[in-house]
């Protein structure tokens, strides 16, 4: 393309199963840019919630431990909780379930966004995806995008990469419980911010995707 990617910040947003993470590895990798996935930090104080015997409703002390939890990315992008792999613990059923409660408290998201410019601050340009990095976390980042599909289509995909075809009805009612509690949170509700370039999915493959994007930030990149 020509561009000098390094500094930059390319934020991804969307719902839960849009295929986030995969776009924005891949992206990364396709610029030279670090990968931020800032929803395994909230999936890391889940877990470390339920290896703590920590309940969601505890506010205080899900709060306290997303405060102490020490978490940390290798530079294929995967979390360490602790300094232990969190993968693939952190993708677990348990974790899912309780991912969204823990994310939607005031004092975790907090905790988390500093932890989360830190890595900004550290490596410069990266390619962050979550649910709030184009509206809260990286607000001013250069490109911003947000990935959306149909829940009937995202569903299909989380339950191929779990290899569970068969439970595809079940999937969709989870992640439709999830985009409940991730939209209607009064902190950081996901949501399409102003100025953010929206993507519908459902026709592309995770390639299709991708080239998408890599289009577009490389023509806004040469204007």
């Amino acid at each position: 393309m020509g561009v000098d990617w390094a500094g930059m910040i390319i934020a991804i947003d969307g719902p839960a199963g849009a295929g986030k993470s995969t776009i924005a590895r891949a992206l990364a990798s396709a610029l030279g840019l670090i990968f931020l996935d800032t929803g395994a930090m909230y999936r890391a104080v889940a877990l470390a919630c339920l290896r703590g015997d920590v309940s969601a409703s505890d506010q205080e002390a899900v709060a306290r431990m997303a405060s102490e939890v020490h978490l940390s990315f290798d530079d294929e992008g995967a979390i360490y909780l602790d300094g232990e792999p969190g993968e693939p613990d952190i993708r677990s059923e348990a974790v899912d379930e309780l991912v969204s409660p823990v994310a939607a408290i005031p004092a975790v998201r907090a905790a988390i966004v500093p932890k989360q410019h830190l890595v900004a601050t550290r490596h410069g340009g990266l390619v962050a995806e979550g649910r709030d990095v184009t509206t809260v976390v990286f607000p001013e980042a250069d490109f911003r995008f947000f990935l959306d599909a149909s829940p009937r289509e995202r569903a299909r995909r989380r339950a191929r990469q779990m290899g569970q075809l068969e439970r595809v009805d079940e999937i969709e009612r989870s992640l439709a419980r999830r985009d409940a509690i991730d939209s209607g949170r009064a902190d950081s509700p996901l949501r399409l911010g102003a100025g953010v370039t929206h993507l519908e999915t459902d026709d592309l493959d995770a390639q299709g995707v991708v080239d998408l994007i890599l289009a577009t930030v490389g023509a806004r990149a040469d204007d």
